[in-house]
């Protein structure tokens, strides 16, 4: 029976959130750049030439577009990032890890402040250590107490 872990909601909303007010403001700062006459003129001397609110509005689409479109490869990129935990291993993203090979796991944390610490060896038989922490997966706690079983 292997135990998800999947990446947190709450960060991938936040993407989504990001998106959309970048969205909405490229938009409302076109409309007044271009196309809302009232604010032109409004932001315009006697010549015609427009002062730095006008040149922002005009200026500014482009890079809200950039900024939402950052926004949504990142959304892509983490949309299926997750930790397993199966017979054998705890298998995250960049990495799998043995259940053999984890030397201690430090929960002390984890309650309070929402992360734990994974020491282990790795494949060349140098110690290392891994923080995993509850602000980017959900479904720690299960993860955290079927890997303190299996290790116990």
């Amino acid at each position: 029976m292997s135990i998800v872990a999947p990446y947190s909601k709450y960060k991938k909303n936040n993407f989504k959130i990001v998106i959309f007010i970048c969205l909405a403001c490229a938009a409302w700062f076109f409309y007044d750049g271009y196309l809302n006459e009232k604010f032109i003129q409004k932001h315009s001397d006697e010549n015609g030439n427009p002062d730095s609110t006008l040149v922002f509005n005009q200026k500014s689409p482009p890079v809200f577009l950039a900024i939402a479109l950052c926004c949504a490869i990142g959304l892509f990129i983490v949309k299926n990032k997750k930790i397993i935990l199966d017979e054998n291993s705890l298998i995250l993203p960049n990495q799998t890890i043995n259940c053999d090979s984890i030397q201690a796991i430090d929960k002390t944390f984890f309650d309070a402040k929402g992360f734990f610490t994974i020491t282990y060896k790795n494949q060349k038989g140098d110690e290392n250590t891994l923080k995993i922490s509850y602000k980017n997966y959900d479904n720690l706690t299960a993860v955290l107490d079927e890997l303190v079983a299996k290790i116990s």
